[in-house]
């Protein structure tokens, strides 16, 4: 006889864990809270020609005048992660028009029906082969991490990818740990990104190709794993649903991304083809742009909006379905959009505070005198705790390296190492802090809730430590040789 299938448990029956939302406005008050315990103070900065911002200068740190931050200001946090109210400078808004445009030119490209019939099209072809999307997706994002630290672009790939992993018998989940730790586990073990190993070279005062083939190692062995972490749950999935950490939301993100009318999409027609060659040629502009052509989100915000019309005109949308479509698809990602504020706004409040100076001041005196082993796994801890206070690669590159590369001196430790140390660290924590706008913006696209993420990725986030840690050990232990 027949195992009848398992069906979904009540929502109301599981543990309650807080929306993303709360988490970030409750995160928002404590970094404000802390701001009246935490002294402020500031190290002087220098402007740097090579590097193009200010650096902090070593050994200048200095108490300064307090500014905790009160009521009023977890008020407009969320307010002032998109533009600083006072001076109208840019904070996240940016990022979330980007997110926005994304949206409605998915809507559009839904709307023609090629989504659709594109991914029944490659399931067919693909049928007892799909798991191999996995390790071939994850390469591609991680040849981007770790070349041009892709992060904020790959929130254009959760929309597209969730509904075709869905279809091969997996889920939204597996979509997330595709791209997230594909592009992550690239910018873990950065090689020629400028937004990491770079900028942080540079303020360590080395060259970024000293200390290149450990990070060549530690990019295989990190990446190796996690595919074979990701692969195996996929399968798991596959082979019963029920196994997944998203189970109960089954039903509710099929229906969500796939097309409510099936029949509409079977035929694989030539307008459809057009469709998505314009669809693919549009990533591949924006990569283009971001990698050769100096985009940043105002760029790729064009390019989506124009693509978006027309997509919409060539696939006989007529004006106002070309319009409900693209407006359609835009409300779908609002919640993203103001998501992607609140994470930016815990940074502006900390910011506000001068309370991160003092952080990296007390880190600064906390590997002073330590064994050359032990100093450079703590220098790892102590930017792991940083990094979740600047999830920016390239902000806390410009803040720690200045300060902490030349501790390595004393230490007897290369700076290479400690710019390694840096990235990897930054790399971990990017996976799961809920201050990076990439992080929840991804999570909230897939519809994935970040407690089912935290619980999917410890095991990945406990194996990557061990592997990074006894990597550095190692480079201390063979430091003399080329490394």
């Amino acid at each position: 006889m027949a195992k009848p299938a398992a069906t979904p448990p009540e929502e109301s029956a599981r543990f309650w864990f807080p929306s993303a939302y709360s988490i970030l406005f409750a995160l928002i008050i404590i970094i404000a809270g802390l701001t009246w315990v935490i002294p402020a103070g500031q190290y002087q900065r220098v402007a740097s020609e090579a590097i193009g911002r200010d650096l902090p200068v070593a050994g200048s740190y200095a108490p300064t005048e307090a500014n905790p931050q009160g009521v009023f200001d977890v008020i407009l946090a969320p307010i002032a992660g998109f533009y600083d109210p006072s001076s109208y400078t840019a904070n996240a808004i940016d990022v979330a028009l980007f997110v926005l445009m994304i949206g409605g030119f998915i809507g559009v490209v839904t709307a023609t029906g090629a989504i659709d019939a594109g991914i029944k099209r490659a399931m067919t072809r693909l049928k007892g082969r799909e798991k191999w999307m996995i390790p071939i997706l994850m390469g591609l994002f991680a040849l981007g991490g770790t070349t041009e630290g892709m992060a904020e672009e790959t929130l254009a790939f959760y929309v597209l990818l969730t509904p075709v992993m869905i279809s091969a018998g997996y889920d939204a989940l597996t979509a997330v740990a595709v791209v997230l730790l594909g592009a992550g586990i690239g910018v873990l073990g950065s090689t020629v990104n400028a937004f990491s190993t770079v900028i942080a070279s540079d303020a360590a005062g080395v060259p970024f190709t000293d200390g290149l083939i450990l990070r060549l190692a530690i990019l295989a062995v990190t990446f190796t794993a996690t595919v074979a972490y990701v692969m195996r749950y996929a399968e798991r999935v596959k082979a019963d649903p029920s196994r997944s950490l998203i189970f109960d939301l089954k039903a509710k993100n099929e229906a969500h991304f796939r097309s409510a009318d099936e029949a509409a999409a079977t035929t694989f027609t030539g307008l459809h083809k057009i469709v998505l060659l314009l669809f693919g040629a549009t990533f591949a502009v924006m990569i283009w742009g971001v990698s050769l052509g100096g985009w940043w989100m105002a760029e790729m915000s064009g390019l989506f909006l124009f693509a978006g019309i027309a997509i919409g005109l060539i696939g006989r949308l007529g004006e106002k379905g070309l319009i409900d479509a693209f407006v359609g698809g835009a409300r779908d990602l609002l919640g993203v959009a103001l998501i992607i504020g609140l994470a930016r706004g815990i940074v502006v409040v900390m910011d506000a505070g001068h309370m991160t100076d003092t952080i990296l001041h007390w880190a600064e005196g906390t590997v002073a005198g330590l064994n050359r082993v032990v100093f450079i796994n703590v220098m790892y801890w102590i930017e792991v705790v940083l990094s979740f206070f600047v999830p920016s690669t390239s902000g806390l590159a410009v803040l720690s390296m200045p300060i902490l590369a030349p501790v390595g001196d004393f230490a007897g430790v290369a700076r290479s190492l400690v710019v390694t140390a840096f990235q990897s660290a930054e790399g971990v924590v990017n996976l799961v802090t809920p201050t990076s706008a990439v992080v929840m913006g991804g999570l909230a696209i897939a519809r994935v809730p970040y407690e089912r993420w935290l619980r999917f990725v410890w095991p990945v986030l406990l194996g990557l430590t061990i592997i990074i840690m006894a990597a550095l050990s190692l480079g201390v232990l063979l430091q003399g040789t080329p490394t």
